[in-house]
């Protein structure tokens, strides 16, 4: 970002306007908003300006204006409809300190002025940093199709109660009954007009010390955060990061997904490396279980699918023998994306009627486990954390049966900016792995069709990567 988006505090403060005309009315309009002291100085007033200093909203000041004008101002807008005045005036602003909003100058701009949606007092600012403001009024229109023109009222009487509720409701639920009021029953009411009737149903809430139906203890969701593109994750997922006290994160969680989150949730790192124990599996559950027993809402942010090679069982059972509510959001997992991003179909009719999933790694990064044990005519295996294992798959495959010049597919940070698509026969696979230094997060496809036919390579789209492989397994596939 260029400019940081926050909203300024304008109650008691002045903010200034110079220019008479146009486009300092166009200005004028948006501080008129506000709660703010306006003070407008130019040597005269348009009509509509004339109007708003008439009924006493704004002061106006037709003398010289020098950088005292601006001494303690929180902003101003710079808008008389001459360059050179305009340029000399930001001068005088900066001075002054003033931050100030040079019309049609973005050079000289300290302040950009957003597409506004107001529901006051819930406002939402759109900006483009002055390059498509085309763009952020169309934004401003989706947003504001969105939010119903009532919804600032409600968040006006949740601001009325916030001290009742500070001291009537105890604060591990304090979140929880904030999401029902905004959420559930009172704003359902609010939305069809029964304002009235939702305000009684906050205040009963508040009474009894909480909302209905929300349990003192936390809860605990599983959230499969995919292969790393953060648009890749369910809505699910998303709201459920939005709601979260706590996230516990794995190392193969994109940062980009935590920036879903909500910004004041404690984010807590729990990667494990194969071959280490800085974070073992019981440590991480009592860790999850703790937060939640405090009232807090958890989440355990896994890659991909964390029912999937994610020892999502073993959390599961620690919450449930605490009586802790637990949820599991599905993620995409590494084998979908992989053929998706390779092009390719993980089942194809007359070739393949079998998907297994499988680990090339065994607990605590051990001995191969018999991961091809599944694996035979009309199957396609996607084989996890198999990249340091390629060389036994290899010979397990070729073992039972799988012809040497079968095509392979291995994908590499899928999703990822640094994803590489890498494919060859798996005669060549160790070799394949090596060469390309492949070490890291990947996933091995291996269709074995059902008909000992020529090799067939899947359609695929471009690759960030690709072997040189591929035009020979095309070549013996047509032959």
């Amino acid at each position: 970002m260029k400019s940081f988006p926050m909203f300024i505090r304008t109650t008691g403060r002045r903010v200034v306007i110079l220019g008479g005309g146009e486009q300092a009315a166009q200005k004028m309009r948006l501080i008129l908003k506000s709660d703010a002291n306006i003070e407008i100085a130019a040597p005269e007033l348009g009509p509509e300006l004339q109007v708003v200093v008439a009924q006493g909203r704004a002061t106006w000041r037709s003398g010289p204006v020098t950088s005292a004008f601006f001494r303690d101002a929180a902003m101003g807008f710079i808008a008389t409809g001459c360059p050179g005045l305009d340029a000399s005036l930001h001068g005088l602003a900066r001075l002054a300190g003033c931050p100030v909003n040079v019309v049609d100058q973005p050079a000289l701009c300290d302040l950009t002025t957003p597409s506004i949606v107001d529901r006051d007092p819930v406002v939402v600012a759109i900006g483009s940093d002055g390059t498509a403001p085309v763009l952020a009024r169309q934004i401003k229109t989706k947003v504001e199709e969105l939010l119903p023109p009532t919804l600032g009222g409600l968040a006006a009487v949740a601001g009325r109660l916030r001290a009742a509720v500070a001291q009537r409701v105890p604060r591990p639920v304090r979140r929880a009954f904030w999401r029902w009021v905004f959420a559930e029953t009172p704003r359902e009411l609010w939305a069809r007009g029964a304002e009235r009737d939702a305000i009684d149903t906050i205040k009963r809430a508040i009474a009894s010390g909480g909302a209905p139906g929300v349990a003192s203890h936390g809860s605990i969701a599983l959230i499969g955060a995919g292969p790393g593109a953060r648009d890749l994750l369910t809505l699910r997922a998303v709201a459920r990061l939005q709601e979260a006290d706590v996230i516990f994160y794995d190392r193969l969680v994109d940062p980009e997904v935590l920036e879903l989150a909500r910004r004041d949730a404690d984010r807590v790192y729990v990667g494990k490396v194969v071959g280490t124990s800085a974070w073992p599996q019981e440590r991480i559950n009592a860790l999850i279980v703790s937060e939640a027993l405090k009232g807090r809402r958890v989440v355990r942010l896994k890659s991909g699918d964390p029912g999937i090679f994610g020892r999502a069982g073993e959390e599961i059972a620690a919450a449930r023998a605490r009586n802790i509510p637990v949820e599991i959001v599905p993620g995409v997992t590494a084998a979908c994306a992989a053929a998706a991003s390779a092009g390719t179909s993980l089942t194809e009719r007359g070739v393949t009627n079998s998907l297994v999933l499988a680990t090339g790694t065994g607990a605590h990064g051990g001995v191969l486990p018999d991961c091809v044990r599944l694996s035979g005519p009309g199957t396609s295996t996607a084989f996890y954390m198999a990249a340091r294992q390629s060389g036994a798959i290899r010979k397990a495959l070729l073992g039972r049966g799988l012809p040497d010049d079968t095509p392979f597919t291995l994908a590499v940070d899928v999703t990822k900016p640094t994803e590489r698509i890498l494919r060859g026969r798996v005669a060549d696979l160790e070799e394949v792995v090596a060469e390309h230094q492949v070490t890291g997060c990947a996933v091995i496809l291996i269709t074995w069709p059902l008909t000992p036919t020529a090799p067939r390579v899947p359609a695929s789209f471009p690759s960030r990567a690709a072997s040189a492989l591929d035009d020979d397994l095309r070549l013996s596939a047509t032959a």
